[in-house]
């Protein structure tokens, strides 16, 4: 049986007036939250929107995961993404990755997922390293900046099947 994709909205640090348009328009099944959100600021989307919430959380070091009990005990996912540069405009780690021996020993009781800096070279070592259930990849994917090869993708995929297919044996 073929599972149906879930529709996720990345959202950084929007209020309720956009997340209520992105709600009218796209009725995502996840809110990604990538921002500066609170652990107050998750339960009230949470409650409000009635949808699953990721929280992403940067990293760099380990002292990054100190936040992980809090946001735990209000998200449904948490996405772990390489800290953006100090001069970055945006969040996450902008095609870099970060040290995946940091999750290593995690011990989470809800679904986690890997980002920043993965390819089709090095999807497999992070899902081996981190054990984590999913990955979450952009750059990693591009022939330029912001175009998505579809020969990357695919090859992204079967990197990514295989390293499971090697964990399940």
């Amino acid at each position: 049986m073929k599972r149906r994709a879930l529709k996720v909205a990345l959202t950084v640090d929007a209020d309720d007036a956009t997340l209520d348009n992105i709600m009218d328009a796209l009725s995502p099944d996840v809110l990604q939250l990538h921002g500066k959100e609170s652990i107050a600021r998750l339960r009230d989307i949470k409650q409000r929107f009635g949808r699953p919430v990721m929280k992403a959380v940067p990293v760099a070091t380990a002292a990054d995961l100190a936040v992980l009990p809090g946001y735990a005990a209000v998200a449904d996912r948490i996405l772990f993404d390489a800290r953006a540069p100090k001069d970055a405009t945006r969040p996450g780690g902008l095609g870099a990755p970060f040290d995946w021996h940091l999750l290593e020993n995690l011990d989470l009781k809800l679904p986690y997922m890997v980002s920043g800096g993965l390819h089709a070279d090095n999807v497999a070592e992070a899902l081996r390293v981190t054990r984590a259930g999913g990955v979450d990849v952009s750059s990693g994917v591009e022939s330029a900046s912001g175009v998505k090869d579809p020969e990357m993708i695919k090859a992204f995929i079967r990197a990514a099947r295989a390293s499971q297919e090697l964990s399940v044996r």
